[in-house]
């Protein structure tokens, strides 16, 4: 779909069509058509990848049976196809919370139940390497878009059946991977201690990824504390895999494990869906301890 050069509310006349606008508001929230991402119902399936850059699509889809394009509008481009026969979408978000949150939103509203974060990160441990994976269990928010939506006491924490899934289609794919507490900043500058122009330093950034360190936080991203508090709040599921592109502990930086992380979503959509499947024949409302994935899904 082609951009329809649409800007946004604060850019537009309100007063030049005051029957559309009756509401105070320059689009309809529940319209079939989303605002900003430009799908409806029929264009996606229940679960969708979230990378950050639209050129990363092309990057995801190559681990698909199949996609076509359902919509691309500003920094958000859909495909849908199947994956292991299973339906998948992704959706580009742009780069962080805000822009992520209005894709879960919208995405939401046409009927998406499961959300799965795909992107890279920049790993504060030391044991971490260049290309390894993240799989986050909860996010620290240190950014604003969330408080919009709920107490800043509220927790950003991943649904634990996504991370398995992740962690299954990680041990399966053989990578290398890691599981733990992530860091979603603002800021990809200032808010995540590095200097800004000419130098200059946010109060407390020198001390801050020491501070993460020292509490056991895996890595630092822009996204991942957003989707999984909107999820949470809404009753979705969400999750996140992150491939490490820099060690902020060694210095070491290399964009590597891009490939990694999209394939390991990919095979996770896969394996929730046999773990749905498995529920509702076992007649459990959760994924437990007593429900076997390997007898239900042999020849994945």
């Amino acid at each position: 779909m082609t951009d329809t050069g649409r800007d946004t509310d604060a850019d537009i006349d309100t007063d030049t069509d005051a029957d559309t606008n009756a509401t105070g508001h320059s689009e309809d929230p529940n319209a079939e058509v989303q605002y900003h991402l430009e799908v409806g119902p029929d264009d996606v399936a229940d679960t969708v990848l979230l990378p950050g850059n639209p050129e990363r699509l092309e990057k995801i889809v190559a681990h698909w049976d199949d996609h076509e394009i359902a919509a691309h509008h500003r920094e958000y481009r859909t495909a849908t196809g199947t994956a292991e026969g299973t339906p998948i979408s992704v959706t580009s978000t742009g780069i962080g919370g805000p822009s992520a949150a209005i894709a879960v939103e919208e995405l939401a509203r046409v009927g998406c139940e499961t959300f799965i974060r795909v992107g890279s990160c920049g790993a504060i441990q030391p044991e971490m390497d260049v290309g390894d994976l993240v799989i986050t269990t909860g996010a620290v928010r240190q950014e604003g878009t969330s408080d919009e939506y709920v107490r800043e006491d509220y927790p950003a924490t991943a649904d634990y059946e996504v991370v398995s899934a992740l962690v299954a289609a990680a041990e399966r794919l053989g990578y290398d991977y890691h599981t733990g507490i992530t860091m979603s900043a603002d800021s990809f500058y200032t808010g995540q201690g590095r200097p800004g122009f000419e130098g200059f330093e946010a109060a407390g950034s020198d001390a801050l990824i020491e501070q993460l360190q020292a509490a056991n936080v895996k890595n630092i991203e822009m996204e991942a504390s957003a989707i999984l508090t909107l999820a949470n709040v809404y009753g979705l599921r969400a999750g996140a895999v992150c491939s490490v592109y820099a060690n902020r502990e060694t210095g070491e930086f290399r964009t590597e494990g891009e490939s990694r992380a999209a394939e390991t979503a990919t095979l996770a959509t896969h394996l929730l869906a046999t773990m749905d499947a498995v529920k509702r024949e076992a007649g459990a409302d959760r994924w437990h301890a007593g429900l076997s994935l390997e007898d239900a899904d042999e020849d994945v």
